[in-house]
């Protein structure tokens, strides 16, 4: 079976090597096993099923069904298989009557080699029966469960219908099942396990780092403007995605890059359908777009040139983070992850979720992910060891050294541990690796700060928010100060040195160490807890990163600038003055093919074939042989148009 695998993986796919742990996934699940993936975005999830369903089929077992959330996906996933040569249909809604008769037919014959079905139609009761009948028969061959981690209440994109697939391992137990997804922790991975019932399955995690990608996080300023320069200085005529948490500002930006000369287009539930699928399939087949959307948009997005993901307001977790960022550099090629935050981002993400009807248990599980979240944004360490730890991965391939404290004891006291700019944690690609932040000693203004906080609510009995804190704290004689006589706090003016974005800044931070709690329920209000009281005596000091206001003349600097550059140059640099012409009479014939069969260009080659082709200038088609991604079927259809392409 594995010669097999190794035949399937070059006649078809045009691969001549398996990566990671593909080789062994697809060797348990083809003999019959029960897996649960776990693969980064690009790493090759679809293989892990794809190839088992066609060892499965010549072994005369029947049908897989995948099971796929999104329609565009399926449509695009079939199109790329139909490409390369293998019997793959999907069954939705966008089919006629007639079509999907038609199809149903094909099914319960058992020649299908792979059938494309959301969650809800294959547990319809009418589905269902005709997957009895393949059953009985012999026929039902794999159901592969794709984005699996939708079935978890604990996931970033939970869909209740995916709970109902529980029902395959109990109608259909001899039948193997795989389950797949790019991001879970482990609380959604015991979820998942427990609800489609995978507790005996076969686990297979692979490493979630995705190296090509850049992250960068910087304090909010002025968001827009900040934008606007990350795409001019470093991604002109990229694709990418930028991602806002409102639909007016969804529009509001797309429409502001639109006139500044960077095309761009909308996404959001609120847009008409056809629009929305409209700009959808624009970007997945023109180079150089960027998709403004909300949260609604990218699952299943499979464009592998992707150069950057752009945030503008943060997520609600890392796991939303990182599958958000996961759509830059599918092709592993150099991608940024730039995402800009501030306080007002913490408070909007935390009142949703008290304002949520969901159990006190649910929003306290939620909280520590968004904490969770800005704690990865305040870092002074590498942010990509962060992550990895976040997903219970072993950093160890960074350093050999333990980390140290962010909140230091000083006299005994206890801070949450943290990693410091003094450990040697580094990826040497994420801004944190590239330009250490500066640091200062906070203490002295996180006492101030708190000490405010607490005399204020000791003088009024109730609580206030960050900007009356600040006020307060800052000498500012404001209407809402003299309305509860604040000004006459011991602690009014004592802060006067320090600007509004430090004190932020200190705020952000010390929520972020878990020295200060916001309760959101009370109108967005500053909290004290244990841990406040500890630096409050004096026990703990609190060293900060620097403000980017306060060291804009570093800021990320011209260094990071030229490094962010380089960083995405793409593949083609490869290519000589001769390699470029081909390579660009390359992509335009795509771009015909891809326009005639309705496809993403990306699905007929990608980038790194043709630019493999056009430096390799093959004169016959002997000379095609061993470039990955030409299999057998597209070999027979398309190289005499690609030999011509190239002359």
């Amino acid at each position: 079976m594995p010669i097999l695998h190794r035949e399937l993986l070059l006649d078809i796919f045009g691969y001549t090597e398996f990566r990671g742990p593909q080789e062994a996934i697809i060797d348990h699940v083809s003999a019959g096993g029960d897996a649960l993936v776990l693969m980064p975005t690009g790493g090759g999830k679809s293989l892990c099923y794809q190839i088992p369903a066609l060892a499965r089929q010549q072994a005369g077992h029947g049908v897989t069904i995948v099971i796929s959330p999104l329609i565009a996906l399926m449509h695009d996933q079939v199109g790329a298989l139909l490409e390369a040569g293998v019997d793959a249909a999907y069954l939705n809604s966008s089919l006629s009557s007639e079509a999907s008769y038609a199809l149903e037919k094909r099914l319960l014959s058992g020649s299908i080699t792979m059938l494309y079905a959301a969650p809800e139609r294959v547990t319809n009761p009418r589905f269902l029966a005709q997957l009895d009948s393949l059953y009985e028969r012999g026929l039902l061959s794999l159901f592969a469960i794709d984005e699996a981690h939708c079935v978890s209440q604990w996931g970033h994109d939970f869909r209740p219908e995916y709970r109902a697939l529980s029902v395959l391992h109990e109608r259909f137990a001899s039948v193997p099942r795989v389950a797949l997804t790019a991001t879970a922790d482990e609380l959604t991975r015991e979820d998942m396990i427990e609800r489609l019932q995978l507790q005996e399955a076969a686990k297979f995690v692979s490493s979630f780092d995705r190296p090509n990608i850049r992250y960068r996080l910087v304090e909010k300023k002025d968001p827009t403007q900040q934008l606007l320069r990350f795409i001019r200085n470093e991604h002109t005529g990229d694709a990418g995605i930028v991602y806002c948490q409102s639909r007016k500002k969804v529009e509001d930006i797309a429409q502001t890059l639109s006139n500044e000369g960077i095309p761009a287009l909308p996404y959001h539930a609120g847009l008409d359908a056809g629009v929305r699928q409209a700009n959808q399939d624009r970007f997945l087949r023109e180079d150089g777009l960027v998709m403004v959307a909300t949260i609604a948009f990218g699952m299943g997005i499979d464009k592998p040139d992707v150069r950057f993901v752009a945030h503008l307001d943060m997520p609600k977790n890392i796991e939303a983070y990182y599958q958000e960022t996961g759509r830059a550099g599918r092709d592993g090629a150099p991608a940024n992850a730039w995402m800009s935050y501030g306080l007002q981002d913490v408070v909007n993400q935390r009142r949703m979720i008290d304002e949520s009807p969901a159990g006190e248990d649910f929003k306290s599980i939620m909280r520590g992910k968004l904490d969770a979240l800005l704690t990865l944004a305040e870092s002074i360490d590498c942010r990509r060891v962060q992550l990895l730890r976040y997903f219970g991965e072993d950093c160890r391939q960074f350093s050999d050294e333990p980390p140290l404290g962010k909140l230091v004891p000083s006299g005994g006291g206890v801070g949450r541990e943290a990693t410091s700019v003094g450990a040697k944690f580094m990826c040497g690609n994420c801004d944190n690796c590239l330009n250490p932040p500066d640091l200062w000693d906070g203490t002295d203004a996180a006492r101030k700060l708190l000490s405010t906080i607490y005399r204020v609510q000791q003088h009024s009995g109730i609580s206030f928010g960050a900007g009356h804190i600040m006020d307060i704290l800052r000498g500012k004689k404001t209407e809402k100060v003299t309305q509860f006589g604040h000004e006459a706090i011991s602690t009014f003016g004592i802060g006067a040195t320090l600007s509004e974005t430090q004190l932020r800044s200190v705020l952000r931070q010390l929520i972020a160490n878990g020295a200060l709690n916001i309760n959101a329920a009370a109108f967005n209000t500053l909290q004290l807890n244990d841990a406040s009281r500890e630096v409050l005596k004096g026990n703990i000091q609190v060293m900060l990163r620097e403000s980017e206001a306060a060291s804009a003349t570093r800021g990320m600097g011209s260094k990071a600038k030229r490094s962010a550059t380089s960083a995405t140059k793409t593949a083609n640099a490869v290519l000589d003055a001769a390699g470029e012409r081909r390579f660009a009479s390359l992509k335009a014939w795509r771009a015909e093919v891809a326009r005639e069969h309705n496809l993403p260009a990306y699905v007929i080659f990608h980038d790194a074939t043709l630019i493999a082709i056009a430096q390799r200038a093959p004169l016959q088609l002997s000379d095609l042989d061993g470039i990955s991604g030409i299999g057998a079927k597209k070999l027979t259809a398309y190289g005499d148009e690609v030999l011509r392409a190239v002359r």
